[in-house]
């Protein structure tokens, strides 16, 4: 029996469910991945995520070559391409992990329709999350809309199954080898309509395993700390990993709760399940997107009224300070310069960004999660469209509108001695600690003993906090929706 492996969001060899079961089940097997034109024209993508992913096929292509299998490409409309591909290839079936974006869902959905309709066998299997929307269920069978029921049930689910992850097939070889045209080089980059850069994050499978470790060795028993300076290693810098699949979070949270049985010292258990409360998070976010699906467009709770400028040069303006990192908000500046410059963005400062956006300049966050998407080297609808949701307070979360940073204060206890900020706003450099997080109040004396005149080499504030701060919450009252 011939199979055709669909390469999607996984790859990776190792704990790949259905490259083992193509390889325990077929004589011959096809890995092939298809650039999704459609996809890529529509610019939801930068250049960061898509070079990410070519830098993680590569090491694909390479691993399977090294056993002997070449990974093949097509380039199209994937209900087309993947279809057209399993009838020239006389494959007998098509094996892919699902995908659980409602986008996603529709064009797996048509492919299977086409494949079966040809007499070809198709076979899905559970791979981006650990469980399902459908594994976990309240008590009368609906999806769960609070992350704390949520989180309980999936550690439930845990106990209960106790999933493991699969090891790379033994049977992955030459043997496994099927006819097929001469192997093509993947095409760049700038071939795809994007620009050519080295990733920030080192793509594929053997970098996101030694990542793992590392973060497991040191960083991930001191997280409750160490995950909210942005000025550190802290975190685990695994998130453009699991967008690609490069490695499964059962991989991940394996590994994890691996440490707690070394019973060396140092080992802090709370902080492992800290950690792991955030991939459950994630796992979260994406249930709600799948069976959820008009939060792609809008938000969670439709009862929300948020007081969103309209649409005018004023609110250009400010748009475009904060997408360029030029606010005169120090931590909000050096965030938003990372991005631009990295296609990355710590996890408490992207929080700091975002209630800046929607509270203080009172810009509707869908214009955030566009312009996270197009720059974030880990591009992923259900997780940035949730965590958008969450700050602009439209999403899950019980809380109604009243979450708002102040920016000052944020950088003052997360980045006290301005580090993260010198490094991304180098106007700075010079400005004495004691300011760093507020230069505008730095008297004009001050301003030229640090080489930072404000308002000309670097901004002066684009809104008051205060004053946008109290704005915010009189315009959210007045528009409640009852």
């Amino acid at each position: 029996m011939r199979g055709l492996i669909w390469f999607r969001r996984d790859l990776r060899l190792a704990d790949q469910p259905a490259l083992s079961a193509a390889c325990a089940e077929c004589d011959e097997v096809i890995p092939l991945f298809v650039f999704d034109d459609p996809l890529l024209r529509s610019r939801e993508f930068g250049a960061a995520c898509v070079n990410f992913m070519l830098g993680s096929l590569r090491e694909l292509a390479a691993s399977l070559e090294a056993r002997g299998l070449a990974l093949q490409w097509r380039r199209g409309d994937p209900i087309e391409e993947v279809v057209r591909a399993a009838h020239d290839w006389n494959a007998d079936v098509v094996y892919w992990n699902r995908d659980y974006e409602p986008r996603a869902i529709r064009r797996d959905q048509l492919v299977q329709q086409e494949l079966e309709r040809r007499g070809i066998i198709v076979k899905t299997f559970k791979d981006q999350v650990v469980f399902e929307s459908q594994d976990i269920r309240g008590a009368t069978g609906k999806p769960l809309q609070r992350y704390s029921a949520y989180r309980a049930r999936w550690w439930t689910q845990w106990s209960l199954h106790k999933p493991r992850a699969l090891p790379v097939p033994a049977a992955l070889s030459s043997a496994k080898q099927a006819m097929r045209p001469p192997s093509r080089p993947l095409p760049s980059a700038e071939e795809l309509g994007y620009a050519s850069l080295v990733p920030w994050i080192e793509p594929g499978e053997q970098q996101a395993r030694k990542q793992l470790r590392r973060f497991c060795e040191g960083p991930l028993h001191c997280y409750s700390t160490g995950r909210n300076i942005p000025s550190i290693e802290g975190t685990s810098k695994l998130s453009p990993h699991f967008r690609f699949g490069t490695i499964s979070p059962r991989t991940a949270i394996l590994a994890a709760l691996h440490t707690l049985e070394k019973g060396r010292p140092g080992v802090s258990r709370p902080d492992v399940f800290l950690w792991i409360d955030e991939l459950i998070w994630r796992e979260f976010f994406q249930q709600i997107l799948t069976e959820f699906p008009h939060v792609v467009s809008g938000p969670f709770r439709q009862t929300v009224a948020l007081p969103v400028r309209e649409r005018d040069q004023e609110r250009d303006r400010l748009f475009q300070a904060w997408c360029e990192g030029k606010t005169g908000y120090p931590i909000v500046d050096a965030g938003m310069r990372q991005l631009r410059q990295t296609g990355w963005m710590h996890n408490r400062v992207r929080m700091i960004v975002a209630s800046f956006l929607v509270k203080d300049l009172r810009i509707d966050w869908q214009s955030g999660e566009q312009y996270f998407m197009a720059h974030l080297l880990d591009a992923d609808v259900g997780a940035n469209n949730g965590n958008w949701q969450w700050c602009a307070s439209t999403g899950t979360d019980a809380m109604r509108g009243y979450r708002i940073f102040n920016p000052a204060l944020q950088s003052k206890k997360f980045d006290p001695e301005g580090l993260y900020i010198r490094r991304y706003v180098p106007e700075l450099a010079s400005v004495p600690t004691a300011k760093i997080h507020e230069p505008h109040l730095m008297p004009l004396g001050e301003q030229a003993d640090a080489r930072c005149r404000i308002g000309i080499d670097y901004p002066a504030p684009i809104v008051d906090h205060r004053l946008a701060r109290e704005e915010y919450l009189a315009l959210g009252k007045r528009e409640r929706v009852p």
